[in-house]
């Protein structure tokens, strides 16, 4: 079985058939010492999510009728301030929506703890990828992964937040090749400080001596979770992580990878990792944006997306994913690497980026296919959705405020996105014919969909063949 078919086995975890009102549990997909996450139905949306429930094992336990109690009295106090720590970081990750981001749909307390709904997102964690494709890893896989994971990392600095947990386990690689952050790990945290448990809260090898520090608060900032990163691709380019910073505070025998100079790699993207690896966070890259100038690597901006794409009410549905922590016998059926893509077939995600740059500084029109047979989840612009049958394809299409649109001889009621110009159609399978009226004319333009994917118009210049 690949790894988006594997049910786990976790101690404690609620049965296969528990409703919390529209949401079904089928299977247990991520578990951990501090929570255990599910993929699940929801009845009311025909969709699957996946749900978190905040559950210690250290401090709780399931009782018969499945809600949770203390295994002592004592520990009320690091329950309840997981607990809340848990609701807290579920109310910031709901203030996102970024694509690189995990996106919480719904929070609810239950059973004497607390819930997140969040979208079901393909693939595996970085970790269980580089356990199981090691020799997928390499300069351009790295190099391909890093825009859209700066994109997501700079989204959170900008808006005031660090995320202090950036580690091989907490980045999942989709199906469709692009990264989402996971959670912050905020309940383990809270509960490693108020336990005095460091080797609770802090994962060795990626937290930076400041970390460590009593007073870590004052002296954490963007280059707290740069160091991490830097860890991250320490790991993914020589195997393992750089020694506990604690440690090389007292001796430091870390060995600069632009002198070890491992084959295939650039001077400059190892000299990048050196430096972000430093142990003093002045002699660090200060921000992401000048980190990614030492790889010469851009931060992809989904700023003008970010707040009009929402779900749409349908996820497809051989889709598969996990939100949360995977297991480490993750083992996929084949390897899917990332690869560089010409124009027309750019990795989803990043082809709306590159096409709405390119219109909007060259004027060109575009016509562009994705091909994306298993995408994690469709999206849409909120109010501007227009469902014509069961969707299997989503089409943006650049449409100005005074243009009409005919789908198929028949006019329909979408108005383009304020900020990027563009609406979404979400077809069924089929021939169609996109008539857009303009003031010069008529546009048409013939659409086959046959499989699933992703389409971008842009009316102007004939469909490339």
């Amino acid at each position: 079985m690949s790894v988006n078919e594997t049910s786990m086995s976790i101690p404690n975890a609620l049965p296969a058939g528990h409703r919390f009102n529209e949401f079904e549990i089928k299977d247990v997909i991520g578990g951990g010492g501090f929570g255990i996450v599910y993929r699940a139905w929801d009845h009311l949306l025909e969709r699957t999510i996946a749900i978190k429930e905040y559950m210690p094992a250290s401090l709780v336990m399931r009782n018969e009728d499945l809600t949770l109690s203390l295994r002592s009295d004592r520990h009320q106090k690091l329950f309840t301030a997981g607990l809340n720590s848990f609701i807290q970081e579920a109310r910031l990750l709901a203030r996102f929506n970024h694509p690189g981001l995990l996106h919480v749909l719904r929070f609810w307390e239950e059973n004497g703890t607390a819930y997140m709904g969040t979208l079901y997102y393909s693939g595996m964690t970085l970790k269980a990828w580089q356990h199981c494709y090691p020799d997928a890893i390499n300069e351009a896989w790295i190099r391909q992964l890093l825009p859209p994971l700066f994109g997501a990392i700079n989204a959170i600095h900008h808006a005031g937040y660090l995320h202090r947990d950036i580690a091989l386990d907490n980045i999942q690689i989709q199906d469709n090749q692009l990264p989402v952050l996971l959670d912050f790990g905020s309940a383990r945290k809270e509960i490693g400080n108020l336990s005095d448990e460091t080797e609770i809260m802090l994962k060795p090898g990626f937290a930076p001596i400041e970390q460590y520090s009593e007073e870590s608060d004052r002296e954490q900032g963007l280059w707290t979770d740069i160091y991490a990163l830097g860890a991250v691709l320490h790991t993914l380019i020589i195997g393992h992580p750089p020694a506990v910073s604690v440690v090389r505070c007292i001796e430091d025998h870390y060995q600069l990878l632009a002198e070890l100079a491992p084959a295939g790699y650039s001077r400059p993207l190892l000299a990048a990792v050196d430096r972000a690896l430093a142990l003093k966070p002045e002699e660090r890259p200060q921000s992401i944006e000048e980190f990614a100038l030492l790889f010469d690597v851009p931060v992809s901006d989904v700023q003008e997306l970010i707040t009009v794409i929402t779900p749409s009410p349908r996820a497809w549905p051989d889709s598969a994913a996990v939100a949360g922590q995977q297991t480490k016998n993750d083992t996929p059926s084949s390897p899917n690497p990332l690869t560089a893509r010409t124009l027309r077939r750019l990795s989803p995600g990043r082809w709306l980026l590159s096409a709405l740059t390119l219109a909007a500084v060259a004027g060109l029109a575009i016509f562009i296919y994705v091909d994306n047979e298993k995408p994690a989840v469709s999206r849409s612009y909120s109010g501007n959705v227009s469902a014509i049958g069961q969707s299997m394809a989503l089409v943006y299409l650049k449409l100005n405020p005074d243009e009409k649109l005919v789908v198929n001889g028949k006019p329909v009621a979408v108005q383009p996105d304020h900020q990027s110009g563009y609406t979404l159609l979400n077809l069924a399978k089929g021939q169609y014919q996109i008539d857009i009226h303009q003031q010069d004319g008529v546009h048409t333009q013939i659409l086959k969909i046959d499989h699933p994917g992703t389409w971008l118009v842009n009316p102007g210049l004939p469909v490339p063949h």
